[in-house]
């Protein structure tokens, strides 16, 4: 056995210390990578018990005015008429609200598991936006906001508007738009709806002149698991969801959202979305029925 002389033992033990090193500095840096990450999953869990946090809020408030005004209802006399019509519509407004964060929260939790698909078929474009003001009408009514909605074809696209996507989707994505707007808009305020169409793209446009949105907070009003700052919190309940929705059925089906918006001079949502191709023979008109053009089917 040779014995290795002192240049070269002190070559060995310098090349040993250098890989000794190289892998203490390897260790230490995937350490640091772990404790990012643990701690981005420790913030991760704080921000779902928020939103969950917030999520129950949204239902039990609600549920909890519906019982508590019901009960007063019944127990109301003959000649408090006008107090009952008050509560009714009180009751109303709870109901619509709550029906309309439910939509949200099922979406969400479809979306999540990985349970939903686009469903394209034949859809009357200006019957469903339309339909989806009406539906906010009393709402905009109490904070005294209108609407004004314009809708505009390419020469030669079919005149009854109608477009290949999924109806349902494109229904909640629009009235997570038109609900934010009648949100923060102020009284006697205007919210615009403005649709275009032609024969490959929809582009829906809903712009308030309310609080508006920073640039900080543009860039992540689309994650459901973030909370905003003031001027915005209290969008679609406090946690976001709608517009966290409206990114996901949009990425689904294709389409972008875009915004345009300065604090303290409102906001404009930019929707579009392709054309798709038509997988059924159905046609809808207000999002929520489906029609079949060919009688023979029944």
């Amino acid at each position: 056995m040779n014995k290795l002389s002192d240049a070269e033992l002190i070559n060995e033990l310098t090349a040993r210390l250098k890989a000794y090193s190289k892998t203490l500095k390897e260790m230490q840096d995937l350490n640091n990578e772990l404790k990012v990450v643990n701690k981005k999953l420790e913030e991760s869990e704080a921000l779902k018990s928020h939103f969950i946090s917030n999520i129950t809020n949204e239902i039990v408030n609600p549920f909890a005015s519906i019982i508590g005004l019901s009960k007063n209802i019944l127990s109301a006399k003959k000649e408090d008429w006008k107090k009952v019509i008050s509560m009714v519509s009180l009751i109303h407004s709870e109901a619509f609200n709550l029906d309309f964060q439910f939509k949200n929260i099922f979406v969400a939790a479809k979306l999540e598991a990985g349970e939903i698909s686009p469903h394209v078929i034949k859809v009357d474009i200006n019957s469903l936006i339309e339909g989806v003001i009406e539906s906010f009408r009393i709402e905009a009514k109490k904070k005294k906001v209108g609407f004004n909605f314009d809708f505009s074809v390419t020469p030669g696209v079919e005149k009854i508007y109608y477009f290949n996507t999924d109806a349902e989707k494109l229904q909640l994505i629009t009235s997570n738009l038109i609900s934010n707007a009648v949100k923060f808009s102020s009284p006697g305020q205007v919210i615009e709806v403005r649709v275009s169409m032609n024969e490959d793209k929809l582009v829906i446009r809903v712009k308030d002149h309310g609080t508006g949105i920073s640039q900080e907070n543009q860039k992540i009003i689309f994650d459901r698991f973030r909370r905003l700052d003031s001027g915005i919190n209290s969008l679609n309940g406090g946690h976001g969801l709608g517009l966290s929705v409206n990114k996901a059925l949009l990425d689904m089906l294709d389409g972008t959202i875009n915004i345009e918006s300065k604090p303290g001079e409102g906001a404009e949502f930019i929707v579009s979305i392709p054309e798709h191709f038509l997988e059924t023979e159905g046609v809808s008109h207000e999002g929520s029925e489906t029609f079949f053009e060919d009688e023979e089917m029944f």
